[in-house]
């Protein structure tokens, strides 16, 4: 009777480390899984090694992408594109200084941190910070092609001078 019951003891353990076995396998597989899918692997060692590898700066081409729509609107003859296009320049700066570590509430606290040696044209990206805000804080604000192209290069220079494309 003894040796039964170890039989089946046995019998027993081998299937739960079978089952256990394959647990833990598709507990590892999906591990692997959700850390390919997460930022984790991308900020601990992809980057580094895109950057390394690479001319450009990690996500250069996206802001590049970006950057290539915002423009296309200033080519529109509309004055609200025109606008818009001030907007999203300037939001691809404040997402880009963010990216640097710059903390603040708003971009213009992030600007006061920058010096004139880390943003060469920090006065200007000041100017056309003033424009961005008129045209969003006064809905009679007029802003004409000339003003839009002028803030336009302003954001262009300094996204250069900050090497995000």
């Amino acid at each position: 009777m003894g040796v039964f019951i170890a039989s089946q003891f046995q019998e027993i353990s081998s299937t739960v480390k079978i089952i256990s076995g394959l647990i833990s396998f598709l507990l590892f597989i999906l591990i692997i899984f959700l850390l390919t899918r997460s930022e984790f692997l991308k900020l601990l060692f992809w980057q580094d090694i895109v950057e390394f590898l690479g001319s450009r700066a990690y996500g250069a081409k996206k802001f590049v992408k970006k950057w290539n729509k915002i423009k296309r609107k200033l080519e529109l003859p509309s004055e609200a594109e025109h606008k818009l296009a001030i907007i999203e320049a300037e939001g691809l700066l404040d997402e880009i200084l963010r990216k640097m570590g710059f903390g603040g509430e708003t971009i213009g606290d992030r600007l006061k941190q920058l010096t004139p040696v880390q943003l060469q044209n920090l006065e200007e990206v000041w100017e056309a910070h003033k424009i961005r805000n008129n045209i969003v804080h006064d809905p009679d604000y007029r802003l004409s092609p000339e003003e839009a192209r002028k803030a336009f290069e302003i954001y262009e220079r300094a996204l250069t001078n900050l090497e995000a494309f």
